[in-house]
Parts: C-alpha cells; sequence; structure tokens
C-alpha cells in the first residue's frame, strides 16, 4: 500500500528535483478558483524562506506514489497573540487525489511544524471549509479589505 510522504521545504535547496516554478504552477492550477495569480504564491514563497526578523515560515510537498499530489505554504506573522504567529496561506490538493485524507495530512503536519497560533482566510463558499473545521479551526473574524484605487 502506497502511503503519502510529506516532504518539509524551509529554503530552496530542500526542493530537491521540484523547483519553485513547479511548485508554483502546481498551487496555482489546484487552488482553482479560491487561488490568486502565480507571482502572488510566488511572494508568499519567498516570504517564508526570508530570513529577516519576523518573516520566515515553511511549505510542504506531498507526493503519492513519487508524484505531486499536494503543497502547502505557512508564513510567519512576526506577531502573537491577537494576531496569530502563523498564516496558512496555501493548501491545495490535486483534484484526482481529493477525498483521499491527504489535505488533512498535510494539513496536520504543518500544525505539528509550526510554532504557534495560526490562522487562514477562507472564503464562504470553499468546500475545504469543511476540512479547516473538521482538524480544529474556528471561525473568529469575517474578514474585510478596503483597497486603494
Amino acid at each position: 500500500m502506497n502511503t503519502l510522504e510529506i516532504k518539509e521545504i524551509r529554503n530552496p535547496e530542500d526542493f530537491g528535483e521540484l523547483t519553485k516554478q513547479q511548485f508554483v504552477d502546481f498551487l496555482f492550477e489546484h487552488l482553482d478558483q479560491f487561488g490568486d495569480p502565480k507571482h502572488d504564491i510566488e511572494k508568499s514563497i519567498d516570504y517564508a524562506f526570508s530570513t529577516a526578523e519576523g518573516k520566515g515560515g515553511f511549505l510542504l510537498a506531498a507526493y503519492y506514489d513519487n508524484n505531486l499530489v499536494g503543497g502547502l505554504v505557512m508564513n510567519n506573522t512576526g506577531m502573537s497573540g491577537y494576531i496569530p504567529e502563523n498564516i496558512l496561506v496555501y493548501v491545495a490538493v490535486d483534484s484526482q487525489y481529493r477525498g483521499k485524507g491527504f489535505g488533512e495530512q498535510i494539513i496536520k503536519k504543518s500544525f505539528e511544524l509550526a510554532e504557534g497560533n495560526i490562522k487562514l482566510h477562507v472564503e464562504y463558499d470553499n468546500p475545504a471549509k469543511r476540512l479547516y473545521e473538521r482538524v480544529g479551526m474556528k471561525t473568529k473574524y469575517a474578514e474585510m479589505r478596503y483597497e486603494k484605487k
């Protein structure tokens, strides 16, 4: 029986055979309509690799049968208390492998590795919201934004 292998990536050298661009492309494709432009995904990865004070984080790449089937980006916020220490920026599972528990395993692994509390933003109509609730996340605030023109 094949098992899910989850690889921790804390700097560009940890990618191994996988490239940063392949990881970005994977997230972009499998986040579907809930994703962001590729340059925003790249920014979150660069932030995770930053050694500047208050920055940092990690990525997780999940493999099944030697195929990339899941990815996650966790960024440090540089804060604590009213703003959790970490933000789970992106998590995606290849649509062919959804419903097998891989998303839950990836998220739980990120909980083990992250130091401090974790928040994430999720659209109300995102089916993954149920997964986040199942792993113990709770709705605390409705996010509102003002965007300068």
